[in-house]
């Protein structure tokens, strides 16, 4: 494909300064005061498209931050049909000061870009952006349709995209989705996400007497409620590191023995995830390297525990309140609702009729996975070789990204993550970048994607 990839090489300095005027929309979505920006944002991402030549491009309601919605459908009636999911909204650029340069205002060191959202995610959706028009304006056109769906609050937790989705059926539907909120593991080590795990969030609140009472004059007489929900939370782990709530394990889909050798090809070892998390040691459960209970088992961690005293000093006190945010990383096929109704089982068993206790969901979302031999991995694994001059590497996240299982649950469709943000990309804090050499590539890889699609 000599002249769409020319095209990306003669022009890669006018796409990083089109990619600099992006950034330096501060779109900071949580922020009520940056409303004007995040529309300024919206209405600029709307003129990329319409520039491209989409049909159909509009700036949809959705109750919160608009979402930029466009078509492309003329490769004709049998061609497969992409969904294109991205957003356009970044994390808050505090605390300033950490900042060499300014926040928004893009600044090239070295081979990095540094600015915030450059790598989340701003620099993806002019990646794939500019790989569309490297195919159009290079005469070669694209052999999918495609719709776009850009939206403006997923640092804020998506609040209004289900509803929105949930109303646009048809409007949204595609053959799969390509999610460009991706990465890869090095500037030499190409590889592929096909798998998230989905996530059940819970509060539980723990209740035993009215009000906090003298430990002096009460413990011994009166259940501490605080020791009640620490015991409540050992025992939801073995001694093997298996959670132990009723039916937790009843759906979790094995792991192939083909998988684990894909998993096993992957850069980190037990020794990378100790530097990593600078533990003393790695715990888990047993039978599974750290890899695989890090990104393809279900897990149950507590997020945050609050009870008592916690200022300086000593005051005697039995608290009368115990809270625990408790999360459970989960695989396919286990269903957020049965995992709260394995969690109320589990308190309805072993909590002693001294305190009461309550559950509240915070968030949730499903697991997802592409198959490796899909049209779509496929595609993109020819994508990245023909790029990197090697075969990619495929992974799993251990994180979630709630738009995936919204997808999947609304529109039952499949998501490909492909994206090229770096694991030292510093997302969400202090002087965010982008790898420029490594974006230029990811451009490349977009043209190769689109016309590996040609052919399937």
């Amino acid at each position: 494909m000599p002249n769409a990839i020319e095209y990306v090489r003669q022009n890669k300095d006018r796409f990083r300064s089109e990619l600099e005027a992006l950034l330096r929309i501060p779109s900071v979505s949580t922020a009520p005061e940056r409303k004007g920006e995040m529309e300024q944002a919206a209405n600029w991402v709307a003129a990329e498209l319409k520039k491209l030549g989409f049909d159909g491009v509009k700036l949809m309601p959705t109750g919160g931050h608009p979402l930029v919605y466009a078509e492309y459908m003329k490769a004709g009636a049998g061609a497969p049909t992409v969904l294109l999911y991205a957003h356009y909204d970044v994390q808050p650029a505090e605390p300033l000061d950490l900042w060499t340069t300014g926040a928004f205002e893009p600044t090239v060191r070295g081979e990095n870009l540094y600015a915030r959202g450059a790598s989340d995610m701003k620099g993806e959706l002019m990646a794939l952006l500019k790989a569309i028009e490297a195919l159009l304006r290079s005469g070669q056109g694209l052999a999918v349709n495609l719709k776009c769906m850009f939206e403006g609050e997923e640092e804020i937790g998506s609040p209004h995209l289900a509803p929105t989705i949930a109303a646009n059926k048809a409007l949204f539907k595609a053959d799969f989705c390509l999610n460009v909120d991706g990465g890869i593991l090095a500037p030499d080590c190409p590889s592929i996400t096909y798998g998230l795990r989905g996530i059940a969030y819970f509060e539980i609140n723990v209740t035993g007497p009215v009000g906090d009472l003298h430990s002096g004059i009460f413990g011994g007489a009166v259940h501490n409620p605080a020791t009640v929900l620490c015991e409540l939370i050992a025992g939801m782990h073995d001694a093997e590191g298996r959670v132990t709530l009723p039916g937790f394990y009843d759906k979790v889909r094995a792991l192939s023995a083909e998988e684990r050798g894909w998993l096993a090809k992957l850069p980190a070892n037990d020794a990378w995830w100790m530097e990593k998390s600078g533990a003393p040691a790695l715990f888990g459960e047993a039978g599974y390297s750290s890899t695989e209970r890090a990104s393809a088992r279900p897990t149950l961690d507590v997020n945050g525990f609050l009870t008592g005293y916690t200022g300086k000093g000593s005051k005697t006190v039995l608290p009368s309140k115990a809270m625990a945010k408790v999360s459970m990383r989960l695989v396919p096929d286990q269903d957020p609702d049965e995992i709260r109704t394995s969690l109320e089982r589990y308190l309805k068993e072993k909590a002693p009729p001294t305190i009461t206790w309550t559950v509240d969901t915070h968030s949730s979302s499903r697991a997802s996975i592409m198959a490796r031999d899909s049209v779509a991995v496929r595609a993109a694994s020819a994508a990245f070789e023909a790029v990197w001059g090697k075969a990619p590497l495929f992974k799993r996240e251990g994180g979630s990204v709630p738009v995936v299982g919204q997808i999947q649950d609304l529109l039952g469709m499949e998501s490909l993550l492909v994206g090229f943000g770096l694991p030292d990309d510093n997302l969400h804090a202090p002087n965010e970048k982008l790898h420029l050499p490594t974006w230029y590539r990811g451009i490349e890889v977009f043209v190769h994607f689109f016309e590996q699609l040609r052919k399937k």
